[in-house]
């Protein structure tokens, strides 16, 4: 158990919060605290576009995000593909907790995988519901391993 020290100030000089964050390394635990705090300030909507129509985006049902020529897309668990115009990593930082990088190209949500299966060549696949199915890169494996505490 990490020992954790919490000071807040309350001074009405602050329009708006103010946060710092002094540690010896970036957990998992931070990370997601701090999309928790980035979601309060911005509470951004996500949206994203198919067929010349913009739809509002419910973060829980997206299964992954990936770069797929010079689009980047969404799938969700309606099977709808959606094209998006933020790039990846403001998503990665917008998205919170459930969501992690696998790759240069892949934003999946962890609540959507049903299994991965190691190969002997060390690389890693996971099948997300739908049956989709994405690459961890090797840059990203031990990030998720640690993620999933394996």
């Amino acid at each position: 158990m990490i020992n954790l020290k919490i000071e807040i100030k309350i001074d009405s000089e602050y329009e708006e919060p103010h946060v710092t964050i002094y540690t010896a390394e970036l957990t998992p635990t931070i990370q997601a605290a701090i999309s928790l705090l980035q979601q309060e300030k911005e509470e951004q909507i996500l949206t994203g576009i198919a067929n010349n129509k913009t739809y509002i985006i419910d973060p829980n049902s997206i299964i992954v995000i990936r770069t797929e020529g010079r689009e980047l897309a969404l799938y969700d668990e309606d099977d709808h593909r959606l094209i998006l115009s933020k790039p990846l990593y403001e998503l990665e930082r917008q998205l919170g907790s459930n969501f992690i990088r696998i790759s240069k190209s892949a934003i999946i949500n962890l609540t959507k995988i049903k299994n991965i299966e190691a190969s002997f060549n060390g690389t890693m696949e996971i099948e997300l519901v739908l049956g989709i199915k994405e690459v961890i890169s090797r840059n990203y494996r031990k990030q998720f391993k640690k993620r999933l505490g394996v």
